[in-house]
């Protein structure tokens, strides 16, 4: 039976358990486990890391852990019984663990090793704690060290800061906020800025002399030295070296490093260096030879300076290489460091060049024991010491030093009887009194340890020597009385003896007779004479004798008079010894009685260290003279002591504080000073008001603190030595001193006046005060003095008056202190502080005193456990609530409001202030109750005064909101403070119901309480979802979701308001929005019916809820692109409103406002989820594309609109598609009007006129539009611009649109254009995107991008999808499969516009334009059999099916892609079939012909290779494999109806051979000499060619069929007659147009036809195309058998027996490879063919209904045009005319057409619902005479049959100018004109435009049942005049080429009249209705 744990509830798994039993809970080593029950070795219970999978496990498997539980039951949180930091470190490494992945996984590579080293340093560190075996200091350390690993960490990561104390994570809940506030804030500010040290070290570790002179051994002495003072500051740094430069005990780390200490900050200046010494120890002469004698001498070497300021910028221990200078006189030693500081440079030189001293050195900074924890290894290793000459700038009590130094100045010797001066050496001694020598108290430095005689430096020969030698003598303090040092001085010889002769000594006692050692300064002494060591054994002979000339009486002038003296500094830094007579005087009063007076008159002139030495000393002998004469000198003793207490307030001697305490506790024994002190002080207070000179009491005052303490103690030794005597006295006294005090501080003074500095002095001592009365009185007595004191202070304030902060300061003060701690005391002192504090907080004065003193306050008040608070404290609550509730409210608004001070410290202060009160307000109002609140509420007398206290709390709660009001990581604090305001929120809802609604509604607070409660769910730390999951399950544990709470609440409030809820429509319906895309669901369900509510209202007000709709709409789009909402966000959002809204009436309309804005919220999602994607692609476009479209044309949101346009053009631009960008821009731009109306500013466009935005946009679009190569959109927009320039006469812009106008036309004509590909793209499958599911798409490549590269790209974008292998539309399954399918093949463009691409002249760099722009159609071919399959014969039965996709809108537009509106399927018969392969292969000779003609290309090779594969196809069988499926009777007998197709078919048999024989003739005039053999092999394959096709001389009509160019002669004359095929330039006659429904692709585009094996040979040996030749390249067998050729795409059994194509297939022949290079060259080594794209192209591309057969008049090839017609120069000569051809013409001069045997009629086949057409010819009007004659354009003239229905010419171009000239030229062709405002523009006359072109009148016009596409640059409302197409200029005639025919063209008169109008037999399309934007 399962049993719940008692004792057992937390553990740790031992071994990983697999939980393969029943209801297991697999288990990993090392997780944590809460246990619920057990049973019989089993217990339940689940991991804490995933609390919610609850499981059994075997308990042998868990390590019990001691554990104590909160909240018992079903909620129950256990907390183990370890160590808080245990507990901390092991969380924490949990999260850091998981975000560490993290790191790797971003690449941030540095943080990630970084953060390793730091946890495993922690896990080490752990370990020690969990050990237990760690000393409790170590363990102090380890835990400090291990928060500031964790701080670091969590720092470094991103997370919370911890509250801390001692070390332990701080709950909030157990302190007050104010002191939570107050740790965070330290924690925040520790990390911010480190306090600068006070004190510096320096270290210095010497390495090694570097020099080439060495070979002795050398003294290295290393000192401070102060060069603005020139003195040293520090004693020396001493280290021997080794004759190799290398120190002598390498092993002894402190002779070689030390640390000199206690520089204070001052020192850490320019002028402080490190001053090096070096002495040599050996021979007198550094270059001496070596001589008998061993006797060594110290002499000088070198020295070196380094500033200390060089040190201050670097971090780490540095090594330093220093430059070491000898002086040039030796008696300039003891100056050298000084020369080499000051630079004289004449005084010194560099030993040598190699010379330098290696030393190591660092500046450490802090004290000397944080310095010992943190570089521990230096002072493990060993350091000497090296100190300050003199005490630190801090004298620490018992510290204990007594050293003398002594430095050897200077001698004056007399020359002794020798010829040169002596070499001096000085032997120092210390004796004893006994005259003993002192072993070991001679130091000449530290570093090594002290000897027992120090020997100086020898100068050279110098009898003043200048030694500046500084030796340091430790001599113990009870060794110093009758103790003196001697100095003997030796002359060294430098003969061979080598011997240090005596002549001399001088010595010095240490302390007087009267107990005062030897007095700092310089000492000159007596040199008394002596040649034998033995005279100075016996020290008590000359102890007797002077020492120094100063002391000598006046009487000895013998010794005054001697030349010789020595000169000597001393200096003593003791603790216990003086060398101040005065302060001997004062300790020995009592000798000496008499002197007292004087002894404390002097005590103030004494130095303040020499009184803190003997400082017990001195407080005894003046409570002694106290004792004895108080009368007498009662006052001069209390003026001392005040002295010496005021003296311990100094920062040098402040650490004596505690001396003095701890002697005034155990030393003090003045019984009866009570009664003295009080009367004294007594004296010194009554006589404030009157005294001139204040500066004494003043002082006296500042020093009440010790003085009330040796008051209270002298009482209390008295009460305890008698009894309690005199008590009633005692407090009499004390009251009167009060008293006296109170009178004195109830003066008022008007400014600074000397009584208001004493009250202020008075006022910061006296809480010091308050400790030392506690100790007598009681509580509540100490309380009242206090209250009765600060009461007596005057209550006028003036605002100047200093007095007042230092009121507050004694305020805080005594806030701080033990008295107001006790709740007895707090309630007296409540009051009065209350008081100052409102006062102050109300004038905004002294706001950081007041926020501290408030901190304090509310710190000190707790609730009990169980939340109710003490009586008392509840009262104290009261008051504070009472006083100063509305006062902070007022204050955090002003401060929150007022700017912040720009200097860095003011700021931050600033903040502090803000932070502190927000703290003290949450402190307040978390201790308040249902009590404190009904108290409050109803405090308020009015309503008026409820309502504004309402609007000051909401407000300042939604500035505590505010995410800058706490640093990003004080997480903690922002949870604290969300808690107290949903508490309190609570509790005033209430209030808010009952005072404010039905008749007494107030908005204003109530949108203030809504809007508080939107911006609290709303902030980022509530929002549990991006939190770590233990982050969440703490904050849930401790606070729920206090969002969901909130949520609850509003929707209770929203409920109450009733018919007021009107109030809140649509201004409400944003925030509340707002607050259901919050990603909970419990929020979200309690929050979304408030819209439904929203719609109720809304609809019983005003009949609709257009308001709500409106609204929700523009928020969705704000709120969504912010990140906000999800999927499930929709679903729920639909869901709800759908089942709230079934029962209502308004049902319908409901449903259709929330199906509007889950349709939107589909957009937006998808929206959101592409911006997210790294670059610029497809499906970002794609998606802003769809929601643009929805904002215009379902919700017609204009500025929405606009937005998106604007995002879609930034989108354009970041991809370089920068057409696509400028057709987009133009959606704005034709919202605008040329008119003056003021728009605002908006998104970049500053604020300025309609024009000037117009204006500026069409230029930004003609820049696209140039960088997009669209120059012809261009033109159009430049014209228009122009004309507003010229109806404004800004001609100077007219100026530079015209000049840009010209540059764009030379672009056309200069620059080549790559022909994009076009790719037809599927989406199948639900997991596409809203705006691409089961869709499909036509999409314009990039450039040079080919089928398998745009393939490759589109499963980059989708990395999910699966490419579909086969060409057909797929089933349902694969519609509604949960994936993402995409079928990709490439499509061919079908042009809108033939007139301008059938154009004779019309250059190609013109024509490619309209080839691939403003497409709407598509076509794809896919071949098939039908019926049974001759494998003999494929032909017979192999059909097409061709595609026709028509898009939404055309491209190119405002995206690379559009969406398929339509698809149509027709059939094409294998007949018909056959008619477009050979059609197109004739097309494809003619341009051949043309371009070698024209000298288009620069090789004849393409002709040749296409000559050569027709003709040999044709010879080997090609053609008869059409007779043999087509020409045979059974065909013909079985399909009667295609009777006429045969005949087509046959008669271009017969054109193709006639061109071929043109072809061979135009081949023999231009083919090189090294190719005549090819040539003459043609001609010879041709004959085999005609007589297998049966042809002996061509029938008179083929004779009679011209050959026509799309691309015409550029030379063509314009009123010629088309001629007839002949190679020596005759004429011919014209012949009829074939004109088809389908159209074709490109002939030339160098692809592989892509049939099944059979069909792709068979059609091979038809037209002569073989997959070994090179025409495999040039000519294309038909486009209806070409399934996946680069237009195209099929399935692999399609593609996989087809030749490889160049751009479709990655394979391909190595000799076919030259097509795909030709379009990578440049176009200077491109052939011809490659440069100026094939016309053959466009003209493949016919639309559907332009279909027919036109029979045209033939004309007579023996007439000769000269006869008829006055032509222009004929430029179709070869050398000249040879033969002119007839040209008829009737009398009126209309051009007649010879009769011709007509051609069989063609009618089209059923599967291509093909119509007749025969128009009547129609003929152009003769000019009139007036007008001179001009030679027209190439692009003029043109063919009635071209004018009416643009007939095909076996090149099958489609009928329709583009919609460029649509849009240009008239009317008829699609433009706009704005019904009855204004008229077309007429057109000029004939003479002044002789030359332009109008689109054809009979034009049918395209997609009737449409508007035209709302995204072309063509549809434009704006009145234009009828622009003449460019034409191309005319080219001078050459006469190398044979001539060419023309295709035969009409004259043409009715096309366009001259007076501008348009035909009226064209139906004239409706403008569209059009806004004009706002913006």
């Amino acid at each position: 039976m399962w049993i719940p744990t008692e004792h057992e509830k937390y553990g740790v798994v031992l071994a990983s358990f697999r939980g393969t039993v029943q209801h297991g809970l697999p288990l990993e080593i090392g997780d944590t486990v809460q246990i619920l029950e057990k049973c019989e070795g089993w217990y339940r219970g689940f991991i804490l890391k995933n609390p919610n999978v609850k499981g059994i496990f075997p308990s042998s498997y868990i390590h019990l852990k001691n554990a104590h539980v909160k909240n018992k039951g079903q909620f129950e949180t256990v907390i183990p019984d370890e160590d808080s930091v245990i507990t901390e470190m092991t969380s924490t490494l949990r999260d850091w663990g998981a975000m560490w992945k993290q790191l790797y996984v971003k690449n941030e590579g540095d943080l990630f090793h970084r953060l390793w080293h730091v946890m495993n340093e922690i896990l080490d560190l752990r370990r020690q704690v969990l050990v237990g075996h760690l000393t409790h200091d170590r363990l102090r350390d380890v835990k400090q060290h291990i928060t500031a690993r964790l701080d670091w960490g969590n720092e470094q990561l991103g997370l919370d800061l911890v509250p801390r104390r001692e070390f332990s994570m701080v709950d909030p809940d157990e302190i007050s906020v104010t002191e939570l506030y107050r740790l965070m804030e330290h924690r925040h500010r520790k990390k911010e800025t480190s306090t600068p040290a006070s004190t510096h070290h320096l270290f210095v570790h010497v390495k090694s002399l570097m020099s080439a002179n060495l070979g002795e051994e050398l003294e290295v002495f290393f000192h401070i030295y102060d060069g603005r003072e020139n003195r040293p500051l520090s004693e020396r740094f001493f280290v021997r070296l080794n004759k190799s430069g290398l120190p002598k005990s390498p092993e002894k780390t402190e002779r070689q490093c030390t640390l000199f200490v206690d520089l204070g900050s001052s020192d850490l200046r320019k002028d402080v260096y490190i001053v090096v010494h070096i002495i040599r120890i050996g021979r007198m002469g550094a270059g001496e030879k070596k001589n008998q004698c061993n006797v060594q001498y110290r002499r000088p070497f070198g020295c070196a300076v380094v500033s200390i300021a060089d040190l201050l910028t670097a971090d780490s221990k540095d090594d330093h290489l220093l430059k070491v200078y000898t002086c040039n006189t030796e008696s300039e030693w003891s100056q050298i460091h000084e020369n080499i500081i000051k630079k004289a440079n004449s005084r010194y030189n560099l030993s040598g060049s190699n010379t330098g001293l290696a030393v190591a050195l660092q500046l450490l900074h802090g004290d000397i024991d944080q310095l010992r924890r943190e570089y521990m290894v230096l002072f493990t290793r060993g350091v000497s010491i090296t100190r300050k000459l003199g005490f630190s700038d801090v004298i620490m009590p018992g510290e204990m030093r007594n050293d003398l130094y002594i430095t050897l100045e200077k001698g004056e010797f007399e020359k002794g009887g020798k010829s040169v001066a002596r070499n001096v050496e000085i032997t120092v001694y210390v004796l004893d009194i006994d005259g003993q020598i002192l072993k070991g108290h001679v130091a000449a430095g530290s570093g090594e340890p002290s000897v027992d005689e120090y020997h100086s430096l020898v100068l050279y020969h110098n009898n003043s020597p200048r030694w500046g030698d500084q030796i340091k003598l430790p001599i113990p303090v009870d060794m110093f009385r009758g103790s003196h040092v001697r100095f003997e001085f030796r002359h060294c010889s430098t003969k061979d003896k080598g011997e240090k002769k005596l002549f001399g000594y001088s010595f010095v006692p240490l302390m007087q007779e009267d107990g005062r050692t030897l007095p700092d300064g310089t000492h000159e002494l007596i040199i008394h004479k002596c040649e034998e060591n033995t005279s100075l054994a016996d020290c008590s002979r000359y102890l007797k004798l002077p020492f120094s000339k100063a002391n000598l009486p006046s009487n000895n002038q013998t010794l005054k008079g001697t030349k010789e003296s020595f000169w000597i500094t001393s200096f003593l830094c003791s603790t216990k010894l003086t060398q101040n007579g005065d302060m001997l005087d004062l300790l020995k009063w009592r000798a000496h009685p008499e002197r007292i007076n004087d002894s404390l008159s002097k005590l103030k002139e004494i130095d303040g260290s020499e009184i803190v030495k003997f400082l017990q000393d001195t407080l005894d002998t003046l409570f002694g003279i106290l004792d004895e004469s108080s009368q007498r000198y009662g006052l001069k003793v209390f003026d001392s002591l005040v002295h010496i207490i005021n003296l311990l307030q100094d920062s040098k001697f402040q650490h004596f504080k505690p001396v003095m305490d701890t002697y005034i506790e155990s030393h003090f024994a003045g019984a009866l000073s009570y009664r003295d002190l009080i009367k004294v002080l007594k004296w010194y207070v009554d006589r404030i008001v009157d005294a001139e000179h204040q500066d004494h009491i003043q002082q006296v005052l500042k020093a009440s603190e010790y003085i009330f303490k040796y008051i209270i103690q002298s009482r209390r030794l008295f009460s305890l030595a008698t009894g309690g005597q005199n008590e009633e006295e005692f407090r009499v006294c004390i009251h009167e001193l009060f008293m006296s005090i109170r009178f004195f501080l109830s003066q008022e003074n008007k400014g600074t006046t000397p009584v208001a500095q004493t009250q202020a002095v008075f006022l910061r001592t006296f809480p010091a005060i308050y400790s030392e009365l506690l100790k007598i009185f009681t509580v509540r007595e100490v309380a009242g003095f206090v209250r009765e004191t600060l009461g007596s202070l005057p209550t006028t304030v003036h605002p100047d008056c200093p007095l007042e902060a230092v009121k507050l300061q004694c305020i805080a003060k005594t806030v701080e202190s033990q008295l107001y701690i006790n709740p007895e005391s707090r309630c007296i002192l409540l009051p009065v502080v209350l008081r100052v504090l409102q006062a102050h907080m109300q004038e905004q004065r002294d706001l950081v005193m007041c926020a501290q003193i408030l901190s304090s306050m509310l710190s000190l008040i707790k609730k009990e456990e169980n939340g109710t608070a003490e009586p008392v404290v509840s009262e104290e609550v009261e008051l504070i609530v009472e006083s100063l509730l509305g006062v902070l409210l007022r204050t955090i608004l002003e401060i929150s409001n007022r700017p912040q001070p720009a200097g860095t410290s003011m700021r931050l202060q600033f903040q502090d202030v803000t932070g502190e009160f927000v703290a003290c307000l949450l402190a307040l109002l978390r201790q308040m109750s249902d009590k404190h609140y009904q108290k409050l509420l109803q405090a308020f007398s009015s309503k008026d005064d409820l309502r504004d206290f309402l609007l000051h709390i909401f407000t300042v709660f939604r500035i505590l909101i505010r995410p800058e009001m706490f640093p990003k990581d004080w997480t903690v604090m922002r949870l604290v403070t969300n808690n107290v305001i949903i508490t309190t929120v609570l509790y005033l809802s209430d209030a808010l119901r009952k005072n404010f609604l039905n008749d007494k509604f107030d908005y204003k607070v109530w949108d203030s309480y809504f809007y508080l409660s939107v911006i609290f769910i709303n902030q980022p730390c509530l929002q549990l979802e991006s939190f770590s999951p233990s982050k969440r399950k703490k904050i849930l544990e401790k606070y729920g979701d206090m969002r969901v709470m909130m949520g609850c609440e509003i929707f209770s409030m929203w409920q109450n308001l009733g018919e007021h809820k009107l109030n809140f429509i649509p201004a409400m319906i944003g925030p509340f929005l707002e607050v259901t895309l919050v990603p909970q669901p419990d929020l979200r369900n309690v929050m979304i019916p408030i819209f439904h509510d929203m719609m109720d209202w809304e609809q019983r007000r005003s009949g609709n809820f257009k308001q709500v709709e409106a609204k929700l709409i523009d928020k969705l789009d704000s709120l969504m692109s912010e990140g906000k909402g999800d999927e499930t966000y929709r679903e729920l959002f639909n869901s709800i409103l759908l089942k709230k809204i079934e029962r209502e009436t308004w049902r319908e309309s409901g449903i259709s406002l929330i199906a509007t804005v889950t349709r939107l919220m589909e957009r937006l999602l998808d929206y959101r989820d592409c911006m997210k994607l790294g670059e610029v692609d497809g499906k970002k476009i794609g998606c802003t594309v769809s929601l643009l479209n929805f904002y215009k044309t379902e919700l017609n949101k204009e500025e929405m609109y606009i937005r998106y346009i604007h995002k879609l053009y930034d989108l354009h631009l970041k991809a370089q598609n920068y057409t696509e960008a400028s057709y987009t821009l133009l959606l704005y731009d034709e919202l605008l009007e040329w008119s003056d109306r003021p728009l605002r500013e908006f998104l970049n466009y500053p604020m300025q006129s309609e024009w000037q935005r117009k204006e500026y946009l069409h230029l930004t679009i003609i820049q696209n539009f140039d960088r997009g190569k669209c120059w012809e959109n261009g033109i159009i927009l430049c014209r228009e611009l122009a004309d507003q320039y010229e109806s404004y006469y800004d001609y100077r812009n007219l100026s530079k649109m015209r000049m840009m106008e010209a540059s764009l036309y030379d672009k056309i004509m200069d620059q080549q254009r790559l022909e994009p590909e076009f790719f037809r793209v599927g989406f199948y499958g639900k997991k596409f995107p809203f705006f691409l599911r089961n869709k499909e798409f036509v999409c314009r490549g990039h450039d040079y991008e080919r089928l398998e590269a745009f393939q490759q790209r589109m499963l980059n974008e989708f990395p999910h999808a699966i490419a579909m292998q086969h060409v057909n539309q797929p089933d349902q399954t694969i519609y509604q499969a949960d994936a993402q399918y995409l079928q990709i093949y490439a499509v061919t463009p079908i042009p809108d516009s033939q007139d301008v691409l059938q154009r004779d002249g019309v250059p190609d760099n013109i024509k490619s334009f309209y080839k691939f722009n403003h497409i709407w159609r598509f076509r794809y071919d896919r071949p098939f059999h039908k019926g049974t399959k001759d494998k003999e014969n494929e032909f017979k039965s192999l059909w097409v099916e061709r595609t026709t996709l028509t898009l939404i809108q055309s491209l190119p537009g405002i995206s690379r892609w559009f969406e398929v509106e339509k698809r149509e399927l027709v059939e094409v018969s294998p007949l018909e079939n056959a008619i477009e392969v050979i059609e197109n292969k004739n097309l494809q000779l003619r341009t051949l012909i043309t371009q070698c003609q024209s000298r288009q290309m620069q090789n004849i090779n393409p002709l040749t290779m296409c000559l050569n594969g027709v003709i040999d196809a044709a010879v080997n069988g090609g053609l008869a494999r059409y007779q043999e499926a087509f020409f045979v009777k059974d065909y013909i007998m079985n399909h009667p109806e295609d009777g006429e197709k045969i005949g087509r078919l046959r008669e271009l048999m017969f054109e193709q051979a006639h061109i071929l024989e043109y072809g061979l003739a135009v081949h023999e005039k231009f083919v090189p000499q090294d190719m005549r053999p090819l040539h003459k092999k043609l001609v010879d394959q041709f004959h085999l060619m005609k007589s297998s096709l049966g042809i002996q001389e061509f029938p008179a009509y083929v004779r009679a069929s011209p050959v026509h160019f799309t691309n015409g002669s550029p030379r063509t004359c314009r009123n010629s007659v088309p001629s007839i095929i002949s190679p020596d330039g005759g004429r011919g006659v014209a012949r009829r147009s074939f004109q088809r429904r389908t159209s074709y692709p490109a002939v030339n585009r160098y692809s592989s036809s892509s049939l099944s094996s059979q069909a792709s040979n068979e059609v091979s040996n038809i037209t002569g195309q073989s997959e070994s030749s090179d025409e495999v390249f040039n000519m294309q067998p038909s486009p209806s058998t070409s399934s996946l050729s680069s237009n195209h795409s099929a399935s692999p059994n399609v593609t996989s027996s087809a030749p490889s194509s160049a751009r479709g297939s990655p394979q391909m022949a190595e000799k076919h490879k030259h097509s795909r290079e030709n379009a990578c060259l440049s176009p200077r080594e491109r052939p011809v063919s490659a440069i100026f794209p094939n016309p053959l192209d466009p003209a493949q591309r016919a639309p559907a209904h332009q279909i027919g057969d036109t029979t045209l008049p033939r004309s007579d090839p023996n007439l000769s045009a000269p006869d008829k017609v006055r032509p222009a120069p004929s430029s179709w000569s070869l050398d000249s005319v040879k033969v002119g051809m007839p040209h008829s013409s009737d009398s009126g001069g209309r051009m007649l057409c010879p009769p011709v045997p007509p051609r069989p009629p063609y009618s089209g086949s059923s599967a291509k619902n093909m119509r007749s057409q025969s128009p009547v010819p129609t003929s152009r009007s003769p000019q009139k005479t007036t007008v001179p004659p001009f030679t027209p354009s190439p692009t003029e003239c043109q063919s009635a049959s071209l004018v009416s229905n643009s007939p095909v010419l076996s090149g099958s171009y489609s009928s329709g100018i583009s919609s460029l000239s649509r849009c240009s030229v008239s009317e008829a062709s699609g433009t706009e004109f704005p019904t009855g405002d204004h008229p077309p523009h007429q057109l000029p006359p004939p003479t002044t435009l002789p030359n332009s072109v109008s689109s054809s009148s009979d034009e049918p016009i395209r997609r009737e049942n449409k508007t035209p596409p709302p995204y072309s640059v063509y549809e434009r409302n704006n009145p234009r005049r009828p622009v003449p197409l460019p034409h191309s200029l005319s080219i001078p005639p050459q006469t190398d080429p044979p001539a060419l025919p023309p295709k035969p063209h009409q004259l043409r008169t009715g096309s366009m009249k001259l007076d501008g109008t348009a035909d009226p037999r064209v139906p004239r399309p409706r403008p569209l209705p059009r806004k004009v934007s706002q913006l």
